[in-house]
């Protein structure tokens, strides 16, 4: 977090005009600082700043820039600073911009950026949202294994001011096919005049340029790895994904998760920076959503409206069915889906699964129905066989809010489909309406003195 008496400080260095100062402001302070201070800017003022500081300085303030204001920074840059600009961003950095960019806007910039960047934008572009491919950097230290360990370090030194990273170096032969990889640690403490083909390691842990993002993430943190090779259908090297930018995709997956079962659409942005507009449709097409299941509920109710008036204690206890269901429908889901996405559950551990919590279902009916039925008792004063009514429905609609949470995400994740979409307010809509229907049904088939 900055310190946010540097705000009122780099405002009067605007209202003065003093270059200098904002200089001088740039270059002492780290990058990430510098870059939250300026997007409590406009986006006139930060261009402003960022103009009176060496080029490189530049771009590294700017990559810290969160996207969306770049996405507005971008419009108040000439073009021919921008393609520079573009030019010496991290590919992946790069592309994530001009993927939020107007294409007509692009289509006119993409001239002035040198042919090489020009032809690594248009590649990376042509990759599927959310893979490998699109969030990789091609900026990766490689080396031919007939090399020396002398000369490959030497190798290594000219290319590490264009690398993302250095610390791994991947072995290719001609046609670009990784072969192998050697770290930075290993090169050093070898034999100089060794090839370095005595010291690769064959086995390499690698993705496919179309693997999913989270499986990328995921086999990154398996592996303990610091970046992790990507590679294309024919095994040539066409990038690296770095721990850095799965931290990004671990946040950014857990923050859409923790959106989804709110029951609210993931933004792309930062809540403040979203227009109301985005906030209530993404919001409020939910909110109706479960509204109208409530609705359901509520016509049930009033179908069977007569039951109420020849026994009134079944009021009582219908905060009782519809918590104890939902509640146990949100927690099963909530595991289930966690789970998955921790790699812990795969399609051939479902029916393990189901097995278990169809035990768990049973346990957890088992336990708070005792409760149930013992209030009805002691507390209500009911006969057994009215008791009877709430100790079978709370029963039955734990157990069934139990295998519906489990159940759905699961089946979500089979469709293809993000089990996140199955939220906490979707389960416990669903399980509502399903427990008001079983007690209802067993108020009719079990309890004394009703008439339908």
């Amino acid at each position: 977090m900055y310190n946010p008496l540097f705000l009122p400080v780099v405002q009067e260095m605007l209202e003065n005009n003093d270059t200098q100062a904002m200089a001088e402001f740039c270059n002492v302070l780290h990058p990430a600082v510098i870059a939250e201070v300026l997007e409590t800017l406009e986006s006139d003022q930060i261009w402003r700043i960022l103009t009176t500081c060496s080029f490189q300085k530049q771009v590294e303030i700017f990559e810290y820039i969160s996207l969306s204001h770049q996405t507005e920074l971008v419009k108040v840059i000439d073009r021919e600073s921008l393609s520079h600009l573009l030019e010496e961003m991290s590919p992946d950095d790069r592309v994530a911009l001009i993927s939020r960019m107007e294409p007509s806007y692009v289509s006119t910039l993409m001239p002035l950026i040198a042919q090489a960047e020009r032809n690594d934008i248009r590649k990376m572009l042509s990759y599927p949202d959310d893979s490998a491919g699109s969030i990789m950097t091609t900026e990766y230290a490689w080396l031919s294994e007939s090399v020396t360990v002398k000369e490959a370090i030497e190798q290594l030194r000219l290319q590490a001011p264009s690398r993302e990273t250095i610390y791994y170096v991947y072995i290719l032969d001609e046609g670009r096919r990784l072969q192998g990889m050697i770290s930075l640690q290993e090169l050093i403490l070898a034999n100089p005049d060794t090839l370095i083909k005595k010291h690769v390691k064959r086995e390499v842990i690698a993705v496919r340029v179309d693997d999913d993002q989270e499986f990328v993430a995921h086999e990154l943190a398996k592996y303990d790895f610091l970046a992790i090779p990507v590679v294309d259908n024919q095994n040539r090297l066409v990038g690296i994904v770095t721990y850095d930018d799965v931290i990004d995709i671990v946040q950014e997956e857990a923050t859409e998760d923790a959106y989804r079962a709110a029951g609210v659409e993931p933004f792309e942005d930062h809540y403040l920076d979203v227009s109301l507009k985005t906030v209530l449709w993404k919001r409020g097409s939910w909110l109706f959503f479960f509204a109208a299941v409530a609705l359901i509920s509520g016509k049930f109710l009033h179908s069977y409206s007569s039951i109420y008036d020849q026994v009134t204690w079944t009021v009582f206890f219908l905060p009782l069915v519809m918590a104890s269901g939902g509640n146990a429908g949100t927690q099963a889901c909530t595991l289930v889906i966690r789970a998955m996405t921790l790699g812990e559950i795969n399609p051939s551990k479902y029916w393990l699964l189901v097995r278990r919590e169809l035990l768990m279902g049973a346990l957890l009916g088992l336990w708070i129905s005792l409760l149930g039925i013992a209030s009805a008792i002691f507390i209500f004063k009911l006969s057994y066989q009215d008791s009877l009514v709430v100790f079978t429905t709370v029963f039955m609609v734990v157990y069934l809010g139990n295998i519906i949470g489990v159940l759905l995400p699961m089946a979500f994740k089979k469709l293809g489909m993000d089990p996140a979409l199955m939220s906490n307010p979707m389960i416990t809509a669903i399980i509502d309406v399903v427990g008001v229907l079983l007690y209802l049904g067993t108020i009719v088939l079990i309890a004394t003195q009703v008439v339908v």
